[in-house]
């Protein structure tokens, strides 16, 4: 994310069915056929010793890599909205108002008078320390909260979206689909029965 490497992940080949001759043989004929030189008895050894899953083997390993996926973003969020020691002092001020005042509307104008500073200047300012906007920080903390949240499964959405600071829910639905890519209600299932991570 920007210059800072947050994780990889690398994956190999599987097969949910015990691989046969004949379908090996049908693969090398396409090889052939594109012109691509192999090592056959490679290709071999490796198509006959890629690892088979059982379906649910393979559900559950698809699940590990969504649950994957979901933490790498929440780090991800969190990495844009952590302090950091090359911030400026404007942009660390802002950053805990905004902490303080999370659940409160929270306007560029409000900030500026709060921080005591002109509005375009201190935009200008938070944007060179943090690459975001203002208004891209506070939804992104915001969000990255209400993810949180979101874990409770006897905390209502809309309680949720409101003590975030949402004045709207469809806004915040808007929102949370753009930066999580799904809506809270499936981000939500995907943690059905998993304890809060």
């Amino acid at each position: 994310m920007g210059e800072d490497f947050i994780g990889l992940l690398r994956t190999g080949q599987v097969s949910l069915r015990k691989p046969t001759a004949k379908q090996f043989a049908a693969i090398s004929e396409l090889i052939a056929r594109w012109g691509v030189p192999i090592d056959r008895d490679r290709l071999e050894d490796a198509y006959f010793h890629s690892p088979v899953l059982r379906p649910r083997e393979y559900v559950g390993a698809i699940r590990l890599l969504e649950i994957f996926a979901s933490q790498l973003g929440k780090l991800a969020t969190r990495m844009l909205t952590w302090t950091s020691p090359t911030d400026s002092p404007l942009s660390m001020r802002a950053k805990a108002y905004v902490k303080e005042h999370l659940a409160d509307p929270i306007s560029l104008d409000e900030i500026s008078r709060a921080l005591h500073v002109e509005m375009h200047y201190f935009c200008n300012t938070f944007k060179k320390a943090t690459g975001l906007t203002f208004t891209h920080y506070v939804g992104s903390v915001r969000i990255d909260q209400a993810r949180q949240l979101l874990l409770n499964p006897h905390l209502q959405i809309s309680e949720i979206a409101y003590s975030v600071g949402f004045g709207s829910l469809t806004h915040f639905n808007r929102l949370f689909r753009r930066i999580v890519g799904c809506s809270p209600t499936a981000y939500r299932e995907q943690f059905k029965g998993v304890a809060s991570i």
